[in-house]
Parts: C-alpha cells; structure tokens; sequence
C-alpha cells in the first residue's frame, strides 16, 4: 500500500543552523532515501522551496483567485514529501520515524487514495 509522509518544521529553525548543520540534515535524508530505496519501500519524494516562494490558487464562481504565500498560516511548514510503499500503516509510521527532519518538526502520514479508473464515455474528439 502507497502512503505519503508529509515533512513539517518550522523554518525559522531551520533558518538558524549552521551551515554544517544544514549540510549534514540534508545528508542524513540523502542516506535515508538510499536505504529506502534499497528496502524497496521509497517511490520518490521531493523537498520543497521555503514558503515565501509559495503561491496560492483557488477557483471560486469559475473566478481563479491567485495569492502569495501558504493557504494557511501554520506553526510548522510543509517541507516536502516521501512517497512510501509499506505493509500497513504500522510499517509506514516506522518509516516515517527514521526520516531525519522528524526531530525537528513532524511526520504526517496518510494512505493513498487511489481514483477509480477512467469512465469510457464513448466519445471521440
């Protein structure tokens, strides 16, 4: 089963490392990846830009409502992502317990939804 585990710190703590202690974070996750990977348990992940480089989209009415930032403030930011393949949600906590950026913040952990497939409708352009 598929399960994302979504990465939250505060990034004025991660704005106050050191640049070895940045460094040496972003190392321990590169090494976590690779031992994932190697379980066969990591489908990708990706890290994310600070949130001051967010944009906001929102459709309302059929009127698109663009804006800076996060859609909400929050104590922790979203960080970035894994993309895990576990058992059970038991097996993905665990996993989710070894990424690193873990004791700085938190791990949300949630299965996959997947959609149904696509309804042949019968139609052609």
């Amino acid at each position: 089963m598929k399960y994302v585990a979504l990465v939250y710190y505060q990034e004025q703590i991660i704005n106050a490392m050191s640049d070895q202690a940045w460094h040496d974070l972003n190392q321990e996750c590169i090494a976590g990846v690779e031992r994932l990977t190697t379980n066969g348990n990591y489908l990708a992940g990706q890290a994310l830009q600070p949130i001051e480089t967010a944009t906001t989209v929102r459709v309302r009415d059929g009127e698109t409502l663009i804006s800076d930032g996060p859609f909400a403030e929050t104590k922790e930011q979203l960080a970035g992502f894994y993309l895990l393949e576990a058992h059970d949600l038991n097996e993905a906590l665990q996993l989710a317990s070894r990424i690193p950026p873990a004791r700085l913040g938190s791990i949300e952990v949630r299965p996959v939804r997947e959609l149904p497939p696509k309804t042949d409708t019968g139609a052609s352009l």
